[in-house]
């Protein structure tokens, strides 16, 4: 037989009715006999169509509330039946049920229901039972039925029962299968995750609706995909599309600004994922020109992020640089018009968001899943290991420079001054190495260490470290301790009155 069918029958039951008349009637246009359910078949009604209640199809009524209407053989027969089965097709007369060639469904709004802050009353009730049937049921049987499983599908629906009227081939129906069990299942993945939010079942299951494709992954070689809603986290005002290596940049920026929400203006630029320079400073202006002064260099092409308003003195210093991105929560009128002067450059303002309490990467044949380090080091967790004590402002610069830290790649050593990013060694296979290059790096930018504090994401085993920074300048410490020999790195700051902080945390970040 022909992989080529037309629609006869259709089953319409939707929550949402938007875009759903133009369907509707050009089903009815077709002869396409409908049947539904309740303010589906009601709102049917009113458009002057007829139409056929399930309630009369089955000669049961809806009962239980609504939570019961098309679990029933004379619905579910007409979807599972095999057009080209014999037994199924004498059944089918047997018992009176009609072929059901087309099942229309958008289930009740489970997700919305959840982040409104309804009762968990409320979110139980939202949990669609007949529907997710008939879109799994008609989705099974994609070799005689179409199954459109949500709204955001009618239109390229409508568009393909009006090409050919009303004759679907397989291929579309196959399509429109695959698309089915995509709602199903992400359907079902978010009520897990409901109903286990208090992490009962080590499972992983995550499902994401919105995907954009990317103009390639890290390198042009490579495919890449977003998946996930952007809009919800920034308004775009202007620029380019952002890439793979662009989200990453930005992930990174986010959750290193993040720290530092609530605080005096601060400004941090960042690049392959680290900050290059980041400062806090009385006006959002001076910030900027610190964290840039930390390097200028690795700038040229970074992701920049504000953690206050952008104003127009600010963008025009900025206007200045070569710059991928430019997040803020805000920016004048005047600012934004200076920085759309380069037309590739993206400006993000930053909504307020929550960010994901767990991290996800690929790994071998599976995935790593751990909670985020949602640990900031505060003054409360700070230890003195040292006859010497860190100073009021030495105490502000190390916890300063532990939220650096923590954002960058391991083995790490930051290096920082009055609330600027002097320089940090990140990804380094030796924390000599990252201390080394941090020192090298400052130097090379002409800042005076003399009066710097240093942070290490780990312990120092060795009390090189602490040595080759006394002999740098630095004179205050902050790292998380653990190690058994913690105390021969204790006793050199002791014989060098230097001053150690241990937390108790660390902050590796791979």
């Amino acid at each position: 037989m022909s992989d080529i069918k037309k629609v006869k029958s259709a089953l319409i039951s939707v929550f949402h009715k938007d875009g759903l008349e133009p369907i509707v009637k050009q089903l009815n246009s077709l002869g396409v006999t409908i049947y539904s359910t309740g303010g589906t078949e009601k709102f049917i009604k009113d458009l002057g169509v007829e139409v056929i209640a399930v309630e009369d199809l089955t000669s049961y009524p809806s009962i239980l509330g609504g939570r019961v209407k098309t679990l029933h053989p004379k619905v579910f027969g007409g979807i599972l039946g095999r057009r080209e089965n014999e037994g199924d097709l004498s059944q089918l007369e047997s018992y009176d049920i009609p072929e059901i060639d087309i099942v229309i469904v958008d289930l009740y709004p489970f997700e919305k229901t959840v982040s409104s802050g309804a009762s968990e009353q409320d979110i139980i009730e939202k949990i669609d039972i007949g529907g997710i049937s008939l879109i799994r049921a008609a989705a099974k049987n994609f070799k005689d039925v179409i199954c459109v499983s949500n709204m955001n599908q009618y239109d390229e629906f409508l568009a393909l029962i009006s090409q050919d009227q009303g004759r679907i081939s397989l291929n579309d129906r196959k399509k429109f299968a695959s698309k089915a069990f995509a709602v199903s299942s992400h359907y079902d993945t978010a009520i897990f995750k409901y109903l286990n939010s208090e992490g009962g079942e080590i499972e992983f299951r995550e499902s994401f609706n919105l995907s954009t494709a990317l103009r390639y992954g890290e390198n042009p070689h490579q495919k890449g995909y977003f998946f996930g809603d952007l809009e919800s986290l920034f308004d775009k005002l202007h620029g380019k599309e952002l890439s793979y290596n662009n989200l990453l940049d930005v992930d990174a920026a986010v959750n290193l600004m993040n720290e530092f929400q609530g605080e005096s203006p601060t400004f941090a630029i960042l690049k392959h994922n680290n900050a290059c320079g980041l400062a806090q400073r009385e006006s959002i202006e001076e910030a900027y020109k610190d964290a840039l002064a930390g390097d200028p260099v690795s700038a040229f092409g970074g992701i920049l992020i504000s953690n206050t308003k952008i104003n127009a003195a600010t963008a025009e210093e900025i206007h200045k640089l070569f710059c991928e991105v430019v997040i803020a929560p805000s920016f004048e009128d005047e600012a934004l018009a200076i920085l759309k002067g380069k037309k590739n450059r993206i400006l993000l303002k930053q909504k307020e968001l929550e960010l994901p309490s767990m991290n996800y990467r690929t790994a071998l044949n599976g995935v790593l899943s751990q909670e985020k380090d949602n640990k900031t080091d505060m003054v409360a967790d700070l230890t003195n290991v040292t006859l010497s004590k860190p100073s009021e402002s030495e105490t502000s610069d190390l916890l300063f420079a532990s939220k650096i830290c923590k954002h960058t790649k391991s083995n790490t050593i930051v290096l920082v001054k009055n609330k600027q990013l002097y320089a940090s060694g990140t990804g380094q296979t030796s924390r000599v190495d990252a201390l080394n290059q941090a020192i090298a790096k400052a130097n090379h930018f002409n800042f005076d260490l003399h009066g710097s504090v240093m942070a290490s994401d780990a312990f120092f085993p060795f009390p090189d470290c602490v040595e080759i920074a006394d002999k740098a300048g630095i004179k205050a410490v902050i790292q998380p301790g653990g190690s058994i020999k913690d105390q021969l790195s204790i006793d050199y700051c002791n014989e060098n009155n230097m001053s150690m902080v241990t937390t108790g945390t660390r902050h590796f970040k791979h």
